[in-house]
């Protein structure tokens, strides 16, 4: 029996909380995986997990368990990254996890780079825009805008994402001017559900265009009439594109178009406070070295990227 191999699935198991979802993370079988875990605990001699027709937990003997695999392959890894060269530690599968539009805009280069840099990693980027807990999911990064939240992570402060309320020329054209940001209630808004808690749009005097230093910075919520919701952020864009109605974009996503003038940047004199943009770890140490090493490609791409958003 293959004891390390063994520990790496138990530990997939039950940090993904499901067999099936451990099979998927591990490119491997259900029944195979059912059956490593049975093999395992007959080698042990106790049962690990309690399962039931819907879901299992750990046995107290499992709980011990899965805490002393995880330092155990923690220092297997460290141990090989010790005497092995780059190519040969970042190899494997990195599961990645970010919201959508970040992740659809700003991290397939990143991918890109990490790929040209370690050939032999396969990544398995994972998009969604609710809190992706690292444990549970199995995630090994995870991208988070906006507040941190609960859970046990290391965090990796990267910047802000800009966002910017916008409108295409042709919409502009047929509808009455926004000059103030009282007007923005006389126009249908297209907004992505859960971006904002109520029809209020946060909006700041931008520093450098404040009448005063008193409210610089300060925060107003501003009506709006929300016409149309998604759940998804590209529907949204490409209906502000074609002069549906007006919306917040953020900056990554609308670059290109607010530069070629296909989109209008609106109300200069304020901002939609920006994104918070962190990136997370588990929190093990030693950090293991293929995390480490991607985790450094990715904070230097993320930082340059944003910049170059601005």
């Amino acid at each position: 029996m293959n004891l390390l191999e063994a520990m790496r699935i138990y530990v997939r198991v039950v940090e993904r909380g499901s067999i099936s979802g451990a099979a998927r993370d591990l490119d491997i079988g259900q029944p195979a995986v059912s059956e490593r875990i049975e093999r395992l605990e007959k080698y042990l001699g106790c049962q690990l997990l309690l399962r039931n027709a819907r879901a299992f937990k750990c046995t107290p003997e499992g709980i011990i368990f899965h805490e002393r695999s995880k330092s155990v392959l923690g220092a297997v890894e460290q141990a090989v990254a010790e005497v092995s060269n780059d190519e040969q530690v970042v190899k494997g599968t990195i599961r990645i996890a970010a919201p959508h539009c970040f992740g659809e805009t700003l991290l397939p280069e990143g991918l890109r780079r990490i790929r040209e840099n370690y050939p032999q990693l396969d990544i398995e980027l994972v998009l969604n825009d609710r809190m992706a807990d690292l444990v549970t999911e199995g995630v090994d990064i995870s991208f988070r805008l906006g507040p941190l939240g609960d859970g046990a992570y290391i965090a990796y402060p990267l910047g802000q994402v800009k966002r910017l309320l916008v409108a295409a020329p042709d919409y502009l054209k047929r509808h009455d001017a926004i000059a103030e940001p009282a007007d923005l209630a006389r126009h249908s808004f297209i907004r992505v559900k859960g971006a904002f808690d109520t029809d209020l749009l946060p909006l700041a005097h931008t520093a450098h265009r404040a009448p005063d230093a008193a409210v610089a910075g300060r925060v107003d919520g501003v009506p709006i009439q929300t016409s149309i919701k998604t759940t998804h952020w590209r529907p949204m864009f490409e209906m502000v594109m074609a002069g549906v109605g007006i919306g917040v974009l953020e900056a990554p996503a609308c670059k290109e178009p607010v530069e070629q003038g296909r989109l209008v940047a609106l109300l200069q004199d304020y901002e939609v406070p920006p994104h918070a943009l962190n990136l997370l770890i588990r929190p093990q140490r030693p950090v293991p070295a293929r995390v480490r090493k991607i985790v450094d490609i990715l904070t230097a791409y993320v930082a340059e990227a944003l910049g170059a958003s601005r």
